[in-house]
């Protein structure tokens, strides 16, 4: 499967990888990972493409109801963790509880929240992080350079506003399949 990953990966799709390349499942087993830009439905299957290339399993949460006959074994075997999102609930905490609970649990999310374009990003992952404690890693949907940059992990202080423009300069100049961010 590898094999096959890394050769769609780079060979047909072109793509590469850069930046914090050593993150390995023996290196890093918690962590919060933040994608962006997240602009297209494409960006999907190049995280799937990529983790298999760099060899790492990274979760995602999505609603419960998803997880139901025929497709739960699908979305659990890809990483797939379900989540209550009726009002009231309080995510960040059954978030944080799903690290807590497991050995091993690299979260991975849209800092935007959206496919859409927004000005700001939601501050849910930041939340999460600090309630886990662990360290936020970012990477990159570069569609005009095609490639996944990955940073070092950043573990998050107790200033959210410094800690935001640090990490919205990892992803300054990227730009997503669509053209929103610069």
């Amino acid at each position: 499967m590898k094999w096959l990953s890394k050769f769609m990966y780079s060979k047909v799709l072109g793509w590469k990888v850069v930046g914090n390349v050593t993150m390995s499942k023996d290196t890093i087993k918690k962590a919060v990972i933040i994608a962006a830009p997240h602009t297209s439905w494409e960006d999907f299957y190049i995280a799937l493409l990529m983790r298999q290339v760099i060899g790492i399993k990274a979760n995602f949460v999505a609603k419960k109801e998803l997880f139901k006959w025929p497709f739960s074994y699908y979305f659990k075997a890809i990483g797939g963790a379900p989540l209550d999102r009726r009002p009231g609930q309080n995510k960040v905490e059954a978030i944080a509880k799903l690290f807590h609970n497991r050995d091993e649990f690299r979260l991975a999310l849209s800092p935007e929240g959206t496919r859409k374009r927004v000005e700001d990003w939601k501050t849910g992952f930041y939340y999460i992080a600090k309630k886990a404690n662990v360290p936020i890693i970012m990477f990159t949907f570069d569609f005009e350079n095609k490639q996944n940059k990955i940073s070092e992990p950043f573990y998050p202080t107790d200033d959210i506003e410094a800690d935001f423009k640090y990490m919205r300069r990892f992803f300054h100049g990227v730009k997503g399949k669509v053209h929103a961010y610069s």
